[in-house]
């Protein structure tokens, strides 16, 4: 289990270490979506919503699933420009430049990625060009709410009108709030990404891995890097490069873009704040052992990125949905989920705050 970069082949110049303004912004608004993902971060996410204009706020509304389980591949989009070798821009105006560089097709299917649940690791045509992938599409984002079904109807007919809106509603966002924030980060994430550099050139890529995380390791044998995640993935350098792309928002999510086609990046916290205090003996003990199957503990990666239906649950673990709604049951009873109905649907989500009490290595692993 974990994600795999085979990196046979690549050159020591070909790893870079760059922040990325259009990726801290991403993260910014995920941050804004689930603040329980970050308790850290409260006094923050506080001070911004209590400031942000209602009609900002709304839009931020309209397409939060491009955030809001964690971000978009869209916001690493210097990952995606032909080459497999471009650096993120050093403004967000540059990033915004390199957005645009992206085809239709990789926008859409990147921009569906989370709400649609649709391949990204495997060559293929997407929504624009499969009709059934389209209906997949409209299907899953029937589930997700009347708001998603517009925005995806939107992106599928009219992705360059959806750009122009994307990129309008991110330069609204640098005015109303994240270019004082990128000002303040910005100088930690280049010391980060300094030390990162120099760690390269100096000690080799396995000392400069360890430094962002244990999580992540290196096989120079056998020419992998390996990031341990709750989820399996695989993607190649080839004869493109590898980027390291610090974030001071993130924690406690350690990514990995492993897109088909595009350059692999790891996107890594820089720190790692405190979550609050852990329960009772009693919570404690029920929830300890709802959480002791190994399938349970899976399904808690995909709970605590968005609410999903017991069907799509079912899909995705190659299971019944009896067998699904079974676990769903000793989660529901340990106070680990909550059960919302969307029209015909019965949506299921992790409550990461109360997980949050469990313990940061618990967090830190399922949402890694």
């Amino acid at each position: 289990m974990g994600v795999h970069i085979d990196i046979a082949g690549l050159r020591p110049e070909r790893v870079a270490v760059v922040p990325s303004p259009l990726a801290e912004l991403g993260m910014a608004l995920h941050a804004l979506s689930e603040p329980s993902h970050h308790p850290g971060l409260q006094a923050w996410v506080t001070g911004v919503t209590a400031r942000l204009d209602q009609h900002l706020a709304d839009r931020m509304c309209e397409a939060d699933f491009l955030w809001r389980t964690t971000f978009s591949d869209l916001f690493l989009a210097s990952a995606g420009v032909a080459g497999r070798a471009t650096l993120p821009g050093g403004t967000l105006a540059e990033e915004l430049d390199l957005l645009d560089k992206l085809s239709d097709e990789q926008f859409v299917d990147a921009a569906l990625e989370f709400t649609c649940a649709l391949p990204h690791a495997l060559p293929g045509a997407g929504p624009l060009a499969d009709a059934g992938l389209r209906r997949r599409s409209l299907e899953l984002a029937a589930a997700r709410g009347p708001r998603q079904v517009l925005f995806t109807e939107r992106l599928l007919s009219d992705p360059p009108r959806i750009r122009d809106w994307l990129r309008q509603f991110l330069k609204d966002c640098d005015d109303a709030f994240f270019a004082g924030t990128w000002a303040r980060l910005h100088h930690q994430l280049a010391a980060d990404a300094r030390l990162k550099t120099d760690l390269l050139r100096h000690k080799g890529l396995s000392e400069a891995l360890a430094s962002v995380s244990p999580a992540v390791t290196l096989d120079a044998a056998a020419g992998r890097i390996t990031v341990d995640k709750l989820g399996d993935g695989r993607t190649a350098t080839g004869d493109g490069g590898l980027l390291l792309i610090p974030t001071s928002l993130g924690w406690p999510h350690l990514m990995v873009l492993h897109r088909y086609g595009w350059q692999p990046v790891l996107h890594y916290p820089v720190g790692s704040p405190e979550p609050a205090a852990p329960p009772t003996v009693e919570q404690l003990a029920l929830r300890m052992t709802a959480l002791s199957h190994p399938v349970r503990m899976h399904m808690c990666r995909h709970l605590a990125r968005g609410a999903y239906t017991t069907g799509e649950l079912a899909q995705v673990h190659g299971m019944t949905a009896p067998e699904i709604s079974r676990h769903l049951g000793v989660l529901k009873k340990a106070g680990l989920i909550s059960t919302r109905r969307r029209g015909r649907y019965v949506l299921h989500q992790l409550d990461v705050t109360v997980v949050a009490r469990l313990g940061s290595d618990f967090l830190e692993g399922i949402l890694r």
